[in-house]
């Protein structure tokens, strides 16, 4: 199963959940998944999602190095800003990896994974308001 999260910088907030069934790249199941963002809504990503530049205009991504083309100190810098923003990001992965429905197989219905990850997500909203 294949998951991604859409989380709110500001609260770390869960706003949106996708899934799939079987490996599927992350920015593939982001464009199948037709998230609805509005366009002066700024949205921060991993190196997976290279090319979201083109989708949504309005996006932050870091810059890869190559082997031939090493980063700048200036695009270290910019990509240690944008991970200091992603950190909620990855509390709001941590928090739903408690429950362990992501960091093992998961062995129940199928049916039942997104209803199942979407309580969890509501029970780590619930635990971000406390």
């Amino acid at each position: 199963m294949k998951t991604q999260l859409l989380v709110n910088l500001q609260t770390g907030e869960i706003i949106a959940l996708a899934f799939s069934n079987g490996k599927k790249h992350d920015f593939q199941l982001f464009k199948d998944s037709r998230f609805h963002v509005k366009a002066e809504t700024e949205l921060e990503a991993d190196t997976g999602y290279q090319g979201l530049a083109q989708i949504h205009a309005n996006s932050l991504l870091p810059k890869k190095r190559s082997k031939n083309h090493p980063l700048t100190k200036q695009e270290r810098k910019d990509n240690r800003e944008i991970s200091r923003k992603r950190i909620l990001v990855e509390h709001a992965i941590r928090f739903v990896k408690r429950f362990r429905i992501l960091s093992e197989r998961y062995r129940n219905r199928r049916k039942r994974f997104a209803l199942r990850f979407s309580l969890i997500a509501g029970i780590c909203n619930f635990d971000r308001l406390s």
